[in-house]
């Protein structure tokens, strides 16, 4: 039997966002639904006990910004989304609501993560979380929020790739 090596620094910090990106979904989506306050819903991790064993396996800083922001910056997140949307903002599923504020949030905040990876992880979250087909309308409209907030990463990744 092969013995499985543990996992390096990078791939704990890679999971360790990625749960803080679950809890940051479920944290604004339950603001999109109950209008509480940051400080209200963070409690509510701290208290929970399965939310508070998540949180400890969570990249605390990160979670804290991406839900901080998505709610303190509610209006200004609106209007990012609002010109790549089929409808407002308000008519969209609280699932897919959530995704796309803090994928947009880790977007223009967290320049580190290539936006392909905002992408994908706002994908995946939607997909174990959303509506059936609500992954392709995420999908799409944070590939538009990617072009005009990581413009010199879209273009040289579009550089990149091989002609069709």
């Amino acid at each position: 039997m092969a013995h499985k090596s543990p996992p390096s620094e990078a791939q704990q910090h890679i999971a360790r966002r990625r749960v803080a990106r679950r809890l940051a979904l479920i944290g604004v989506y339950q603001w999109l639904i109950t209008d509480n306050s940051f400080q209200d819903i963070y409690a509510d991790f701290q208290q929970d006990t399965a939310l508070a064993q998540d949180f400890r396996k969570s990249d605390s800083a990160f979670f804290h910004q991406l839900l901080r922001f998505s709610i303190e910056n509610g209006a200004a997140i609106e209007a990012r989304l609002t010109p790549h949307l089929d409808r407002k903002l308000s008519q969209v599923d609280p699932i897919e609501n959530a995704a796309l504020r803090i994928a947009t949030c880790e977007m223009l905040n967290h320049l580190e993560t290539p936006y392909k990876v905002v992408v994908n992880e706002a994908v995946n979250l939607t997909k174990k979380f959303g509506g059936e087909q609500a992954h392709k309308f995420v999908n799409g409209v944070l590939d538009k929020i990617a072009s005009e907030t990581r413009v010199h990463e879209v273009k040289a990744d579009a550089n990149n790739r091989p002609p069709a």
